[in-house]
């Protein structure tokens, strides 16, 4: 039942979409806890997190475009945000805006998980947001081997100079242990929806193949690297557990493993 006592949390995103909401939702249910979440978005990032703040809102995602224009207005940044400059959860204790990025949190606990090996080869393509967390993790878990290649020269020469990686104009030829894909190539409904993000050699000669796109979770990119044998980790397992990461943040609780998967399920379905 919603109350005068229910606490309300929320996203901020130029497209908004219904996984988050689903995912925290299901999860208050099933903890019976007194939260609800709603997805907005907005045209005025100062006074939404101004409103944050002023309404008692108790934790808000942050989406593109967004991740980096709120951070003027938030009074504290943790080392998880500032690593990258570019914030995607805010929590307000008491009029208190604190911010972190659990993407970044998600991507080194994941690199953790499946012990990549910090002396492989990686080559990451793409340059947003999303690229700056994953590698800014791999500069934090120690890759020193790290090419970024990305469509946009500009951005892409920016962030490997940024984190001391080499820039690479081109695919062709190139070949290293971990290929990691932070761009929307193989996305459900984009234009690049049925397109590989790496050329087939390239997964043949690599061990694993790690790609950040949530939908659908088995890209043509994994699909490929699955009937090769190589180890795979997809974006959807990103997606659950940056959101997980957030959950905790702002109701001081962590669900069971199953009680995730249950959620996840529920919330990739009719997202």
């Amino acid at each position: 039942m919603i109350n005068k006592d229910t606490q309300l949390c929320m996203s901020l995103s130029g497209r908004p979409g219904n996984f988050g909401t689903k995912f925290h939702n299901y999860l208050y249910q099933q903890l019976n806890l007194n939260f609800i979440y709603k997805a907005f978005t907005t045209t005025d990032i100062e006074h939404a997190v101004k409103g944050v703040r002023a309404l008692g809102i108790r934790g808000c995602a942050v989406s593109m475009p967004f991740k980096e224009s709120c951070m003027e207005f938030i009074d504290e940044i943790t080392d998880s945000a500032q690593a990258i400059q570019s914030v995607n959860t805010i929590v307000n204790n008491n009029g208190y805006l604190t911010a972190y990025n659990t993407d970044y949190i998600a991507i080194v606990k994941l690199i953790e998980k499946y012990q990549l090996n910090p002396q492989d080869k990686v080559i990451l393509q793409g340059s947003g947001g999303m690229a700056k967390a994953v590698v800014a993790a791999l500069k934090k878990s120690g890759f020193t081997y790290v090419k970024i290649y990305a469509r946009n020269a500009v951005t892409g020469k920016s962030l490997a100079q940024q984190y001391g990686y080499q820039y690479i104009d081109t695919l062709q030829g190139q070949q290293a242990e971990i290929l990691i894909n932070v761009t929307p190539i193989g996305m459900a409904g984009g234009k690049e929806e049925f397109d590989l993000a790496f050329p087939e050699s390239m997964i043949q000669q690599s061990h694993v193949a790690f790609d950040v796109v949530a939908m659908p979770a088995e890209t043509p990119f994994i699909q490929s690297a699955q009937a090769q044998g190589k180890q795979v980790i997809s974006g959807a397992e990103v997606i659950v557990l940056q959101a997980v990461e957030q959950f905790e943040l702002y109701t001081q609780q962590r669900p069971s493993d199953t009680l995730i998967q249950a959620a996840a399920a529920y919330a990739r379905s009719n997202s």
